[in-house]
């Protein structure tokens, strides 16, 4: 069998050291110059190891600050329990996010965009109404402690919402948030069902977020329902992969 390529061989070095622990989250990679020495390779060599590393999200190239190993904040953990009791009142103001944070209100941030669209024939069949059914279309980014952290679309009918504080941006963020203004609307969620996928970022999802190039993100499609009316559909929620593990448990 033929030998490795270098730039792999110099990758694997590099990578089992990020992952033991001898090159730290946040320490500089050794200089290229260094590299090439070590290793006894041409400058292309070593960057086609680094940006292989890159690719895989282990680490970032600064402008005048060289590269260094990415440091990854701890992945939170989110569990469908978050959904229980946001509805109700409550003595602090809360989301269901904020709850996944552990923030306090000061803390969070929501950036909104509200739309009046009609449903196409994927969103229709979510919602198990006409293509061409009016929806009000909201996308936020969700902020703690001034960090991009996640972007929601959401749709909800037109015929439930307009016209009423629901379909007011200015009234964002609400506490509760959408389970409830459902319940301020009377129709409080019964049931909540996620389906979820992961699948690279878009562009405009990754320059949002503040991603690194290599990373994932998963991507949530949610319905709530009241009853057997399907109230809101999110198409999609979409976190960084490597910073949320989502906990699901099932009652047998």
């Amino acid at each position: 069998m033929p030998d490795r390529p270098a730039y792999l061989r110099i990758a694997d070095t590099l990578r089992e050291g990020i992952r033991d622990g001898s090159l730290p989250q946040g320490t500089r990679l050794p200089t290229m110059a260094e590299l090439c020495a070590a290793h006894g390779v041409s400058e292309i060599v070593v960057r086609q190891a680094v940006a292989l590393l890159r690719g895989e999200g282990l680490v970032e190239t600064r402008r005048g600050g060289g590269t260094v190993v990415r440091v990854v904040p701890p992945a939170r953990r989110v569990a469908m329990e978050r959904y229980r009791g946001v509805s109700r009142p409550m003595a602090v103001p809360e989301t269901t996010f904020t709850r996944d944070q552990r923030i306090g209100w000061e803390d969070y941030r929501l950036d909104r965009e509200f739309t009046r669209v009609r449903a196409d024939d994927d969103l229709g069949a979510l919602f198990e109404l006409p293509t061409g059914t009016e929806l009000l279309r909201r996308r936020f980014v969700f902020y703690a402690r001034g960090e991009p952290q996640q972007i929601s679309v959401n749709f909800l009918p037109w015929d439930l919402v307009g016209d009423t504080p629901v379909s007011d941006p200015a009234r964002e963020p609400w506490p509760g948030g959408t389970l409830a203004q459902l319940a301020y609307l009377g129709h409080p969620p019964t049931r909540v069902e996620e389906s979820v996928r992961s699948r690279m970022p878009t562009p405009e999802e990754a320059e949002t977020l503040r991603m690194t190039r290599g990373v994932p993100v998963l991507a949530i499609t949610r319905r709530l329902l009241s009853g057997a009316g399907i109230m809101e559909v999110c198409r999609d929620i979409v976190l960084p992969a490597d910073r949320v593990i989502l906990d699901y448990s099932i009652d047998l």
